[in-house]
């Protein structure tokens, strides 16, 4: 099947993404307001301008959007504080169905706060984070496992989101990834895709994608030498892609390890949120076509499509096209 005809084909998929919808906030400073606080003395950070976006899942679910895909919802918890009115807007204006994100008002809303200076356009102070670090409330968690399990049936496709790095406080809890498998296993013809940045190792029975670096350190900690191999089968993947930045990606099953180079870009602007950006397009492909290097391929074109857009750009279909059009010109093998 063709790149086009696939895309042809992703508004009638539907998708659900489970776990961090976080928001991410872009401040643009001008260092020339940097004056001392009056106060303590200390320089002030002088925000001039402010944008904000979902991010995290909700990134997922803008390239889902960008995409065209048929249905795109999220589920998730929120705090009840301003970042999560801004975040419910932000889903809201871009067409995303936010009606099964659970306010919780114990916890803030996981937030990225991002400072980009007025003269270069570049991030160049620490970010901000608003992070949760202690366990969630179990009735928070009670709910999101009956919501998952009620709406499953309505999805094609679910990706969860697990960008949490500390030990506690983020959406999927061991019970949430222990209901994953048991729906993953009674529902085969759906794709259950996990990213997770410290935790890929603990899921069960699902498509798992980490990248490079997330892979290595897994089977570091598992088997003291990195085996993707190994990674795969200790959570029971069908399949397993690992995105490896300008090397493409790799797509591990039970036929070994295979490579799916990607469209060479020189001087990406933002490789932020690559990742995110990969798992939609493989994801949705993966569940048109059940072709996993297929779905790598289209996966590597919408990523290089966004790495060049600052923050967490997104692809249109037409992009994607262009994008598979270039790499054909220069001869990168599929």
């Amino acid at each position: 099947m063709r790149v086009a005809e696939i895309l042809a084909k992703f508004p009638s998929v539907s998708a659900l993404v489970v776990g961090d919808i976080c928001l991410d906030r872009w401040c643009t400073y001008d260092p020339e307001l940097a004056e001392p606080s009056r106060e303590t003395g200390i320089p002030r950070i002088g925000v001039v301008h402010t944008e904000v976006t979902p991010g995290a899942g909700g990134t997922v679910a803008n390239n889902l959007v960008a995409l065209k895909v048929g249905r795109v919802a999220v589920l998730g918890v929120i705090g009840s504080d301003g970042f999560g009115y801004e975040l419910r807007r932000g889903l809201e204006e871009r067409g995303i169905d936010h009606t099964m994100l659970i306010e919780e008002p114990t916890i803030q809303t996981f937030t990225y706060t991002k400072l980009l200076n007025a003269r270069t356009g570049r991030e160049d102070l620490p970010r901000v984070d608003f992070v949760n670090v202690r366990q969630l409330p179990e009735r928070c968690d009670r709910e999101i496992r009956e919501r998952l399990r009620r709406c499953v049936e309505e999805f094609d496709v679910v990706i969860v989101a697990d960008q949490a790095e500390t030990n506690q406080g983020g959406v999927v809890s061991p019970a949430v990834r222990e209901l994953l498998q048991q729906l993953a296993r009674q529902h085969p013809g759906k794709i259950f895709w996990v990213d997770s940045r410290v935790r890929i190792a603990e899921y069960r029975g699902v498509i798992i994608k980490p990248n490079q670096q997330e892979a290595a350190a897994a089977c570091e900690r598992l088997f003291g030498r990195v085996d993707y191999g190994l990674l795969r089968r200790h959570v029971g993947a069908p399949w397993m892609f690992v995105t490896r930045g300008p090397e493409g990606a790799l797509v591990v099953d039970d036929t070994g390890e295979h490579v799916v180079p990607t469209r060479p870009v020189e001087h990406p602007v933002d490789i932020c949120g690559a990742g995110d950006s990969f798992t939609a397009g493989a994801a949705i492909t993966l569940a048109l076509t059940r072709d996993p290097l297929l779905a790598a391929r289209v996966g590597n074109l919408v990523a290089s499509v966004t790495i060049m857009k600052p923050g967490t750009g997104t692809a249109s279909p037409e992009e994607v096209l262009e994008a598979e059009r270039s790499q054909q010109s220069i001869g990168v093998e599929e």
